[in-house]
């Protein structure tokens, strides 16, 4: 670390308040507590003082070594590297000079440096919740000589207070990772009064950098724009459709660059990231798309082809606008042409409707064995042959005068359960038609995972397990023969790969089930011929 060794938090707040971040005007209460705590003063400042003058950031550095990214994955804390920084800035070039530049997760400020040098006159604010963060920024922007045009906040973006300016202000940064699950019910309120107040529909299982953009729609006006990276899982899935009417409606979406995970945009996660560029306001005809193989290829964002409005407005997923679809080798469809892919069924509580055999004395009639692990199918080989190391998944008729007398009493006994009463209010057994029927799919010929740091384990069925929503299952849309169903699965086996997935924050690839339904497999006729010999790129008869 350029000779200068920091290994403890304290050392790294004391190298920042040792480069100009000791002026505790507009300090916050944490970031003081953290001065009063922090070690000597380090040596060889000036060596720190040259390294953040030559472009390099000693300090993010530092606090990415010592705060390790399973630490930092709570706060979506993932530093940018330079080559994302550089053309996210040279894109803003572009554009109009701003008056001021904000970064909504301003980290060590690697962006408002960046800015800085490229439109000198303009105004830098960043936010952030972390006061080491906070400190970072300061001392950054005050070794490069920016503190007299800066402000960091220690304050969530959603609630930054951003005065009316003359002129326009750029909105630029890396948006924290976050999701849903570790956002509060009163954020997840205010991303639905918000969005509603701007004439939008949001799910609260947004992540994070979903409220970030609708709150820079908020805070920004007519004329302003900007770019984020963020993951790139709202381009397809359903709590990713604000961003999308976001971006064709409002915030003004210029062009979207889609950085392959081969590429490693961030290296301390794999994940395919999206450069988002956007002008608020601007009437929407078209966004470029654009896929990047390479951290080279973003130059100043320039890159793309035009997909029009119309196109944005009904495709249900963008990411399949990135790319003209791959011509089918000869023989071969698309899955989805065969068999429908579904998600298994969502229990809303597998604590109760989840449970091992003989764990509850109920109808066997109602105990289904189904997978309910990942782990299971992958351990399952070519097929699922057993199922009586499988749990059972209480799955309860709408109707229960089915049962005789005895059997009604012990299912009414077993509804009476506090843990199980506890889960009438839930959002899932209130959607159903009665809050105890789980409501599984009938058993998949075959089954398949859909999550993970490989690729999807495609299991045939034999047992006639259920499944839960821990998998997918492959249900053909017409009458197959045993035969047929077995080598459909032997093909998905061996020729599915990760990169026909899409890798999210942390390294998993995920296929939902329309992007698992985009599969090429040996069509029907192929698939009937006893003779056919099936490899993952062909069909050879």
């Amino acid at each position: 670390m350029h000779g200068v060794q920091m290994e403890t938090i304290e050392q790294l707040v004391a190298a920042c308040l040792a480069l100009g971040a000791e002026d505790v005007s507009g300090w916050s209460e944490a970031e003081k507590e953290l001065a009063n705590t922090a070690a000597q003063p380090v040596s060889a400042v000036n060596e720190l003082r040259a390294a953040i003058l030559a472009g390099m950031d000693p300090l993010g550095d530092a606090f990415c070594r010592i705060r390790s990214a399973e630490d930092r994955r709570p706060q979506g804390q993932t530093y940018t590297p330079a080559p994302i920084v550089n053309a996210m800035i040279a894109w803003t070039l572009t554009q109009p000079s701003p008056a001021r530049v904000v970064d909504p997760g301003v980290g060590s400020a690697r962006f408002l440096l960046a800015a800085a040098t490229a439109h000198p006159d303009a105004e830098l604010i960043g936010a952030d919740l972390d006061p080491i963060a906070g400190l970072m920024a300061r001392a950054n922007l005050a070794t490069a000589g920016h503190s007299e045009r800066a402000r960091i906040e220690l304050i969530d973006y959603r609630s930054l207070n951003l005065p009316k300016i003359e002129g326009t202000t750029a909105y630029v940064g890396n948006p924290p990772y976050v999701r849903h699950h570790g956002i509060t019910p009163a954020w997840k309120k205010w991303l639905t009064a918000t969005s509603q107040l701007h004439g939008y529909k949001a799910s609260q299982l947004a992540g994070l950098h979903v409220h970030f953009f609708l709150a820079t729609l908020s805070h920004a006006r007519t004329g302003d724009y900007g770019t984020f990276v963020t993951s790139s899982e709202w381009l397809d899935v359903n709590y990713g459709s604000l961003v999308r009417q976001l971006l064709v409606d409002g915030l003004g979406g210029e062009s979207i660059h889609v950085v392959d995970p081969t590429a490693l945009p961030f290296s301390d996660a794999a994940t395919t990231a999206a450069i988002t560029c956007y002008q608020v306001g601007k009437p929407v005809e078209s966004i470029r798309m654009h896929p990047v193989k390479s951290l080279d290829d973003l130059g100043k964002l320039s890159g793309g082809q035009e997909v029009a409005r119309q196109r944005l407005v009904e495709a249900p997923r963008w990411s399949p606008l990135l790319r003209t679809a791959a011509k089918l080798p000869d023989g071969y469809v698309e899955l989805g042409e065969l068999a429908r892919v579904h998600r298994g069924t969502v229990t809303g509580a597998n604590r109760v409707w989840v449970q091992h055999r003989g764990a509850v004395d109920l109808p066997h009639s109602v105990l289904m064995s189904s997978v309910t692990k990942a782990r299971e199918l992958f351990e399952a080989g070519d097929s699922l042959t057993d199922d009586s190391a499988l749990r059972v998944v209480i799955d309860l008729p709408t109707d229960l005068d089915v049962f005789d007398a005895d059997e009604k009493k012990a299912v009414e006994r077993f509804l009476r359960r506090p843990e199980v009463k506890a889960t009438k209010s839930g959002y899932v057994a209130t959607n159903r038609r009665a809050w105890w029927s789980v409501g599984l799919r009938k058993p998949a010929p075959i089954l398949a995972t859909y999550m993970a740091r490989r690729p999807p384990a495609f299991v045939r069925n034999i047992a006639e397990a259920r499944h839960i929503n821990i998998a997918h299952g492959v249900y053909p849309r017409q009458a197959m023969s045993e035969p047929a169903i077995a080598r459909l699965g032997d093909h998905l086996r061996v020729s599915v790969t990760l990169g026909q997935g899409r890798t999210y924050a942390g390294g998993l690839t995920k296929f939902e089930p329309r992007e698992m339904e985009r599969l090429p497999v040996p069509n029907l006729e192929i698939l009937n011929d006893a003779d056919a010999q099936l490899d993952s790129g062909r069909a050879v008869l």
